[in-house]
């Protein structure tokens, strides 16, 4: 795979059309945000919506029930319920990070991982990863295997992230997502990990001043959608159809 900055024209008439709308959109959603008297309870009921969705998404299935058994750390909870408060966790230790160092750094996305999947396992550095097609087996993508090429994408995608560009930031987010998601770094929890990227990245940029972007409800919703449009961009360069897919989100 190619690492960052893309070497094609990205900024469409499409897809600058939806930005705008995009921004908006956001824009209204950051501006409702500010007015609300306590913001914490904002913050915890949505992260707690974002964490199961985002969950769900990988067939982590959990009941909001459970959720706030699991927040009250009765111990009879299920293991969804605890991988669900684990990605809690793990996005509001991200949100920490990125307000305190104003960085969203590879180190920073490692322990957010480790917050996640509640283990040091780290890059991976074993071969054998392939993504497959649940329903027929077929392979479908196989990332990057060995682990110094897996670095040095993370290297580049931080690079990415951290240092401006002229490149509207909510198309950037969902180069990025697609990247990340594409050099899938991990043993597990890359999905979910890279959503709680998307919404420090808004952050980091200015765009959200709290964790609040509900993504997760819209890619369940039209989860084909987001799986093919992935894999489109990688076996037919369809950029277009991707950006638009995530701006819409």
């Amino acid at each position: 795979m190619n690492s960052l900055p893309l070497k094609k024209e990205i900024e469409t008439t499409k897809i600058l059309k939806k930005s705008i709308s995009a921004n908006r959109a956001l824009a209204r959603l950051n501006g409702v945000a500010k007015i609300i008297p306590n913001s914490a309870i904002l913050i915890n009921s949505l992260v707690l919506q974002e964490a199961k969705d985002s969950s769900e998404i990988e067939n982590i299935i959990t009941t909001h029930d459970e959720l706030y058994r699991a927040g009250l750390d009765i111990s009879s909870v299920t293991n969804e319920a605890k991988e669900v408060q684990n990605y809690r966790e793990a996005l509001l230790r991200g949100f920490s990070l990125v307000q305190d160092n104003r960085l969203l750094l590879k180190k920073y996305i490692i322990e957010i991982q480790q917050v996640l999947e509640q283990n040091n396992a780290g890059v991976r550095r074993q071969s054998g990863t392939i993504l497959k097609n649940i329903q027929t087996g077929e392979v479908v993508f196989t990332p990057p295997q060995e682990y110094e090429v897996i670095q040095a994408l993370l290297d580049n995608l931080e690079t990415y992230i951290n240092e401006p560009n002229e490149i509207d930031d909510l198309i950037n987010m969902a180069i990025i997502h697609y990247q990340f998601e594409s050099i899938h770094p991990f043993y597990d929890g890359n999905g979910r990990t890279g959503r709680i990227i998307n919404i420090l990245y808004l952050i980091l940029k200015d765009l959200l001043d709290i964790p609040i972007l509900y993504l997760s409800r819209y890619i369940i919703t039209h989860k084909a959608d987001y799986y093919r449009l992935l894999q489109e961009v990688r076996t037919k360069d369809n950029w277009e159809e991707w950006i638009l897919y995530m701006l819409d989100g």
